[in-house]
């Protein structure tokens, strides 16, 4: 019997890192763990979404020697584009896991962009002393063979999960975060374009991690209104099973968030991706997806979706 604790992005009210540790949740509990702990920024939450036990960021020094394994993932952990710091604390963690000769698991991540010199030194080492590494991507992989590290090619977690392809009811989803280069041009362009294609349908905004996606997602709404759009709905708090069911029903999605086009994807969804983030740019040329960059004028993909 093992017991396993997990870092990653866990307890901040977004999606796609809750619904990676509800899987792999769920794998360890077949696979016959005898005790899984998650490290969240909110393990009261955590908890209760995950039914398993659940430690402080900054305080798991006690569950990390009780373990026998620690798993990193998934998702983009290992990356300083979003801050240095964030990435030093999750290597921090492997390296302190090492420290007492934990076996150390990364699982389904996308590594990278790493662009400092010590942040590469650091990813690169520390991955050299994991027994298992996998990776949801093919440059992460060629990355990692690079520095002479073998991964194994993985989907995304999501896609292992039996999500239903429903008869379509003509919905729109549009999947919006806020981030330093999306321009109120681009909302008003993607507004326009949106009420052009779509004059006629209901439209979904969901709002993925509401301190991030909220505000946006109610802004846009107010455009989409002021172009004569009439059917206009917000959505926000939701659980995992609320995103996937509503997702299920769209028959098109329009969204940022690796997640939202990963569950779109998986539900048979007509979808268009906005290139925020090298992820999914890499998603959108694995799945041949309609790809819309922050910076241009013109939607000839919403019009051929």
């Amino acid at each position: 019997m093992t017991k396993y604790i997990v870092s990653g992005y866990i307890g901040f009210d977004n999606f796609g890192d809750e619904a990676i540790a509800h899987v792999l949740v769920e794998r360890l509990r077949k696979s016959g763990a005898e005790k899984i702990v998650l490290i969240s920024s909110n393990p009261e939450k955590t908890k209760l979404i995950h039914g398993v036990d659940s430690t402080p960021m900054l305080g798991f020094f006690k569950e990390l020697k009780e373990a026998n394994i620690l798993i990193s993932g998934g998702g983009s952990l290992l990356q300083d584009v979003t801050s240095l710091k964030s990435l030093i604390y999750y290597l921090g963690v492997i390296y302190l896991a090492l420290f007492f000769r934990k076996k150390v698991e990364i699982f389904s991540q996308g590594i990278g962009p790493i662009n400092s010199k010590i942040g590469k030194f650091l990813t690169k080492n520390a991955l050299k002393h994991c027994y298992k590494i996998s990776v949801r991507d093919k440059k992460s992989q060629e990355l990692l063979k690079n520095w002479n590290i073998d991964s194994t090619l993985v989907k995304d977690p999501i896609f292992d999960l039996d999500l239903p392809v429903k008869n379509k009811k003509g919905t729109v989803g549009i999947q919006l975060r806020d981030y330093p280069t999306v321009t109120e041009e681009f909302l008003k362009g993607l507004a326009n374009a949106v009420s052009k294609r779509f004059p006629d349908k209901k439209i979904e905004m969901f709002s993925l991690q509401d301190s991030i996606d909220l505000e946006i997602c109610e802004r846009f709404k107010r455009m989409l209104e002021k172009n004569g759009i009439k059917e206009v709905k917000v959505l926000s708090n939701l659980s995992i099973n609320d995103v996937f069911e509503r997702i299920s029903d769209l028959e098109y999605m329009i969204a940022m968030r690796f997640h939202a086009n990963v569950a779109a994807i998986k539900c048979g969804v007509k979808t268009a991706a906005i290139n925020y983030d090298i992820k999914v740019k890499k998603l959108s040329e694995e799945y041949n997806l309609p790809l819309i960059e922050l910076n241009q004028k013109k939607f000839s993909e919403i019009e051929e979706l």
